[in-house]
Order: C-alpha cells, then structure tokens, then sequence
C-alpha cells in the first residue's frame, strides 16, 4: 500500500505541477483568453442581458419543431456566432481551485496506477504508452472533440495531454517495476 500511496503521489503531484506551469509562467492556454479592448462595453450587455450560465449564441428556443431547426439552420450559415459562459460575480478562491485540481490529479494517478496494477509484470515501454494513452483519450474525447463542434484550437490541450502524461509515464515506468505495485481486486 505504501508504494501505491508513493506512485500516487509523486504522479500527481507532476500532473499538478504541469497544470500550474502551463496555464501560469509557460503561457500554453493564453490564445484561450485573449483581451480584447471592448471587455466593458461587452460585460456590460451581456450583465444587462443574461443570467449566469453557458449559451450558444444564436440558437433556437427549446421546444423548436423541427421547421424551425431547419430554417434557423438556413438562416444562420456564413453569419457570425459565439459561444458564452457568463457569471454574475468573479469569485478568486484560488486556494480551494487549486486544492480540488490536487485532488482530482491525484485521483488520476491513482486511476492509472490501478490499471497498471492490473498487468503483469509491464515494462518501462508499456507503462509510458499506458499513461500516454490515458492522455491522449481524455484529450479526444473532451478537448478535441469540442474542437470539431466550437471550431476552436486544442492544441494546448494536446501538448498539456503528451507533456504531462508523459512525465506521469516516465516516473511510473522507472517507479513501478522496481516497486511492484499489485492490487488483487
């Protein structure tokens, strides 16, 4: 259980620390907030005219026949449109964020030690690829998949999956095998 505890939290501790790294002094996430110099004018009407929540901007009213998705889908094509997440109030519990990304990250680990923890004797190779494959799924089924919905860019979302599941790999592979970890359920 020791080494388990170990592999766990060396692992998620790098996941932690990518995530800090990444979305602080490296930047990788800055094109996914970009300033613009109209910021008043538009929290202002979007304060005048939304409630907190997440919109897709224009969009039909639910209930709509199916008439009415065909034509607002004729309609629509070539004209401008967005994608809005508004909060009536900023709340900076930094603090608390970063604990649950901690916890969450950890989980992570655990889950992917688990998994290894499945397999017979697996070597440095098998390890590595084995976290880069948890890296590369969670990357295709969130980040990339809204990608091809939100025609926005994931490629920090690719390079946070390779980098930081791939230093998860590398700890686990050089850690495990030397500390066999087993789980018997």
């Amino acid at each position: 259980m020791t080494k388990t505890i170990i592999a766990t939290l060396v692992a998620g501790i790098l996941l932690f620390l990518w995530q800090f790294l990444s979305w602080s002094m490296l930047n990788v996430h800055g094109s996914e907030m970009q300033y613009t110099d109209k910021q008043d004018a538009v929290m202002q009407a979007l304060s005048q005219n939304l409630q907190e929540g997440s919109y897709y901007l224009p969009n039909l009213p639910p209930g709509s026949t199916p008439e009415q998705q065909e034509a607002y889908m004729e309609s629509a094509t070539g004209k401008p449109w967005a994608t809005v997440t508004y909060h009536e109030a900023m709340k900076t519990n930094m603090g608390m964020n970063m604990f649950r990304g901690l916890v969450i990250d950890l989980l992570s680990a655990f889950l992917l030690i688990w998994l290894l923890g499945k397999m017979a004797n697996p070597s440095f190779q098998t390890i590595l690829m084995s976290a880069l494959a948890v890296g590369f799924i969670g990357y295709f089924t969130i980040p990339y998949l809204n990608t091809i919905w939100f025609e926005t860019s994931s490629l920090s979302y690719l390079i946070d999956a390779v980098v930081q599941w791939g230093l998860v790999g590398v700890w686990l592979g050089w850690y495990l095998p030397r500390n066999r970890v087993q789980t018997n359920s």
